[in-house]
């Protein structure tokens, strides 16, 4: 598994517990740290090999799946918690002829309405376009990840960028369990914002808009490999 990760010490440790409780204690876990400026690495090398790339969140996911030893990669956003059954979810899905996929988006916390018609709304696409973003815990057999070329050195929409060439590849599916991500972007931001900002940039991106372009907007820094979204 894989955990791209820029000053995440709020999160990274108990999202590498629920990980490893989901895939099994011996699961090979590693944490590509973008440079951050907290306890982030300090707190990740007590439950994983951390290494170090720049940052930008496709070029930490690409150089984790470099070194990684698995026939099966998993790509977990470090603010993002995996089903309790995803290893077996996972196992069944690629023993069934699939090549890669994702699980059901979902937020942490109280379910109001908001946040359900904006799961409801992510689950749609995700099923009816067979896309995903990286908070839905993307993952691959090794064999599909290097058939399509694995992530693309993107600051922003590498995980759209991943998902597009690896269906082209091997069928990718969405199984049933959902990946619970935070909502801090959605409380800090306004939910609508948010919302808005999230279908702004995907359109921008869609109409060949850069993605280092993009990301510096959406950042408001150097691209970086926090957890937020779009």
């Amino acid at each position: 598994m894989i955990i791209p990760a820029r000053n995440e010490e709020g999160e990274i440790a108990r999202s590498i517990r629920r990980a490893r409780m989901a895939l099994g204690p011996e699961t090979e876990i590693i944490v590509v740290d973008g440079g951050s400026s907290d306890n982030t690495a300090r707190m990740a090398c007590r439950h994983a090999t951390v290494l170090r790339a720049q940052p930008s969140r496709g070029a930490q996911l690409r150089r984790g799946a470099a070194v990684a030893s698995g026939r099966v990669l998993v790509f977990l956003h470090a603010d993002t918690w995996l089903p309790p059954d995803a290893g077996d979810r996972i196992r069944a899905a690629l023993g069934a002829g699939a090549g890669s996929g994702c699980f059901r988006f979902g937020l942490r916390g109280g379910k109001s309405f908001a946040r359900r018609l904006l799961e409801l709304s992510v689950n749609w696409r995700s099923r009816t376009f067979a896309t995903a973003t990286g908070d839905q815990a993307i993952f691959a057999s090794r064999a599909t990840y290097d058939a399509c070329g694995g992530h693309p050195p993107l600051p922003l929409f590498d995980d759209l960028a991943f998902v597009k060439a690896a269906r082209r590849t091997a069928p990718f599916v969405v199984l049933g369990s959902a990946a619970l991500t935070s909502p801090r972007r959605w409380e800090t931001r306004g939910f609508w914002r948010t919302v808005a900002e999230h279908w702004f940039y995907r359109l921008a991106w869609t109409a060949g808009v850069s993605p280092h372009r993009l990301a510096r907007s959406y950042y408001g820094e150097p691209a970086s490999a926090r957890g937020d979204r779009p």
